[in-house]
């Protein structure tokens, strides 16, 4: 029976050990891991935003973190970065890296420029549809006035071709101001002054149909289309329809 609980007692001494040596390498094992990472990542660079930088810069901004630029040959138009400077780069800003990793960068070539199109006299939707095949934007359309033109027509462009430009601004004319008129009750009045003085004032005047009213004298506005209190102008058609 003492042989035996002594036998227990080794094996169990025996285990202990071996249970603390295992927990030793594993320990050991950890430490090592986490020194490698550390050591790893304690040689590494971020890499910098060089996004607008000139070629000049990106490559003294990379060198400095002994990483290496690699500057792209196809250049990439962009209407915000100037022509010259970075527009892209592989990896990202913010990435780690380590030293001597090469950094791709594509330089911008500027805003697109292609001819600009010859507008004026042109209609404006036909001037919008060939500025959109062009390929050219449409900076800004402004208005104006005038009998001069014929409405709806370009007028003006800035630039003007064949100049070479990423984009144009126009100025159409809306056509000249017309007078127009509050149309004026005229029932009951003399359907022959009432026509006379309309187209006096550049009105289209029609008398329609007639037809006998008891009472009232022949010729007498019954009915008028539009109703007073519409404004009415030299396009608009204004029809009267007197009494026989």
């Amino acid at each position: 029976m003492t042989c035996s609980m002594a036998i227990g007692r080794r094996v169990w001494g025996v285990g202990k050990v071996l249970l603390l040596l295992g927990a030793l390498a594993a320990t050991f094992l950890i430490s090592f891991v986490i020194s490698m990472r550390v050591a790893v990542r304690a040689g590494q660079v971020q890499i910098p935003d060089l996004t607008n930088m000139t070629v000049e810069d990106a490559t003294r901004a990379l060198q400095e973190l002994e990483l290496r630029p690699r500057i792209e040959e196809a250049r990439k138009p962009d209407v915000k970065i100037p022509a010259g400077h970075i527009v892209q780069q592989d990896p990202p800003a913010g990435e780690e890296a380590r030293p001597q990793r090469t950094v791709k960068v594509w330089v911008s070539s500027g805003a697109r420029t292609t001819p600009v199109p010859a507008l004026v006299g042109q209609t404006e939707r036909t001037a919008r549809i060939r500025l959109d095949q062009d390929g050219v934007a449409l900076a800004s359309a402004t208005e104006m006035q005038s009998p001069d033109y014929a409405p709806d027509t370009i007028v003006a462009q800035e630039p003007v071709p064949p100049s070479r430009s990423p984009s144009v601004s126009i100025l159409i004319n809306r056509g000249g101001q017309t007078t127009t008129y509050v149309m004026p009750d005229v029932i009951g009045m003399d359907g022959t002054r009432v026509e006379a003085a309309l187209r006096g004032a550049g009105l289209r005047v029609t008398i329609v149909g007639s037809q006998a009213y008891p009472g009232v004298p022949a010729g007498t506005v019954v009915r008028q289309q539009p109703a007073s209190g519409y404004q009415v102008g030299p396009a608009d058609a204004i029809s009267l329809e007197v009494s026989r």
